[in-house]
């Protein structure tokens, strides 16, 4: 087999028996692997009575999203060329994975992709992590086809087209593997947030290129570890987000790119006021003080980054505020914003 499906899993037992059966009977042509992540429940021993043909890596402690899936492939390293990263709480489709495992053999360049994303409570709706593809604004917001803010759209065949996006969502993506560690795999710094997008945009600026491939689909669940609304949700975002710009932004832009964040990450902390969200206004004020404390540490990153960079400055970000569209001008859907 030449790919692998790995789900990450924490003391999330009755996730997997209630999402693992579909991707075990819908994935025949891949190897289907659960690495746990330290996990205190009875994951392993349920998996080893329940699916005997699902492979297990047993980590010895909670390493988080990022550095776990690193610690998860490095063991597999060189036994195949696609890994899938998928979600616990995902739903996959009969033949979901053939349309990805096509496109990325007939695209060399590519080094990631990801099927359309759905809403498991509601199949005709978009999901809020991923969509139809991801992109990221001027000022390094992420959004998504189908999906802008708090905008979750209908999906009515609006993005059926396959697509080269800005990074492929974290609930399912598959990566070649040889891309994967080349370029650094996920920044387990970061622990959770923001950590494939990151990737993504490496893998971008060193010539490589993402897809949303929209022949495949699949269902998730979505906040199943960390709720929309969690203080800290809103901690790893903010943080992760202004290290993901520090370490990607052409230099020609960062200055100017994190002077309006300072602002902005501001108008964030008086929203959150106004509405009583003070345990968020304390999360982005932490997360700032944070990302200040530890931008020295991506410093080395930077330079390599910017070293071996091949993608023209021009086309790291959308050239447009998605804050202004939505609020300004209130489009809240992805075609209404680029025709």
């Amino acid at each position: 087999m030449n790919s692998a499906v790995i789900i990450l899993n924490w003391n999330g037992v009755e996730m997997m028996r209630r999402f693992l059966p579909s991707v075990v009977e819908h994935s025949p042509e891949a190897d289907v692997i659960v690495a746990d992540n330290g996990s205190t429940d009875d994951s392993l021993s349920m998996l080893e009575r329940v699916f005997p043909t699902v492979k297990t890596i047993a980590l010895d402690k909670n390493y988080g999203f990022a550095e776990g899936y690193n610690r998860a492939i490095k063991q597999v390293e060189g036994k195949y060329e696609y890994v899938v990263l998928l979600n616990s709480d995902v739903e996959v489709t009969e033949d979901w994975l053939s349309p990805l495992v096509a496109f990325m053999d007939e695209h060399p360049d590519c080094a990631a992709c990801q099927p359309k994303l759905l809403a498991y409570h509601d199949k005709q709706m978009f999901e809020y992590a991923g969509a139809a593809g991801g992109f990221v604004d001027k000022f390094g917001y992420p959004y998504c086809r189908g999906r802008i803010f708090s905008t979750v759209e209908k999906d009515e065949g609006q993005y059926d087209k396959t697509l080269e996006i800005h990074w492929a969502t974290g609930a399912c993506m598959m990566v070649r593997m040889k891309d994967y560690l080349d370029y650094g795999g996920l920044d387990g710094r970061f622990f959770a947030h923001n950590e494939e997008i990151d990737l993504c945009w490496r893998l971008r600026i060193l010539g490589k290129k993402i897809y949303c491939v929209t022949d495949s689909k699949v269902y998730h669940v979505g906040g199943g570890t960390l709720p929309q609304g969690n203080p800290r949700k809103t901690h790893l975002n903010f943080r992760n987000n202004l290290t993901m710009l520090f370490k990607n932004l052409p230099e020609k832009d960062l200055k100017k790119v994190m002077r309006a964040r300072y602002w902005l990450d501001r108008v964030a902390m008086l929203q959150s006021l106004a509405k009583g969200n003070i345990a968020d206004v304390k999360a982005i004020m932490k997360a700032r003080k944070d990302f200040e404390e530890w931008k020295a540490d991506f410093e080395k990153d930077r330079a390599d980054i910017q070293l071996k960079r091949k993608l023209h400055g021009s086309q790291d970000l959308t050239n447009k505020s998605i804050l202004w569209q939505y609020f300004a001008l209130g489009k809240k859907k992805f075609s209404e914003i680029f025709a």
